[in-house]
């Protein structure tokens, strides 16, 4: 069983899965900071609001104007970090649109160039040569 698990484990796939999913995790953090770093607090100058303090109370004791203080306080929704979240996913959904139009294009280029035909091997070469020059003598 061990080495049924190391067969499966080492296979190309599985390490290919695995960095995707390490670089996937960078990459949110990336968007995560572009989003909550650059593009919110634009958005939010333009308005004069700040979405991340956005949230309803659900309990009728809450009195806090943020929203770490009215979670202490108790439940709330939220929904300034779930416009943070759309906006990250729409960010990332663009992004990788991208990323994917432009493999299909480098693909497409690939797929346009004729392949140059492989070099013969000397061996073929010389047996070329040899029946040409047969058949210079043979005429």
């Amino acid at each position: 069983m061990l080495d049924e698990f190391k067969k499966f484990a080492l296979r190309g796939n599985v390490i290919d899965l695995a960095i995707g999913v390490v670089i996937g995790a960078a990459f949110g953090k990336i968007v995560d900071s572009l989003v909550n770093d650059i593009i919110m607090p634009f958005i939010g100058a333009l308005g004069g609001v700040d979405f991340s303090n956005y949230f309803i109370g659900l309990n009728s004791g809450i009195t806090a104007t943020t929203l770490a203080e009215a979670k202490k306080q108790g439940a709330v929704l939220a929904y300034g970090n779930f416009i943070t979240v759309a906006v990250n996913f729409i960010i990332i959904a663009f992004v990788l649109f991208l990323v994917v139009k432009g493999i299909n294009t480098l693909q497409r280029k690939q797929k346009e160039e004729p392949a140059a035909p492989p070099p013969k091997a000397d061996d073929v070469v010389l047996l070329t040569e040899i029946r040409d020059l047969l058949k210079q003598k043979t005429v």
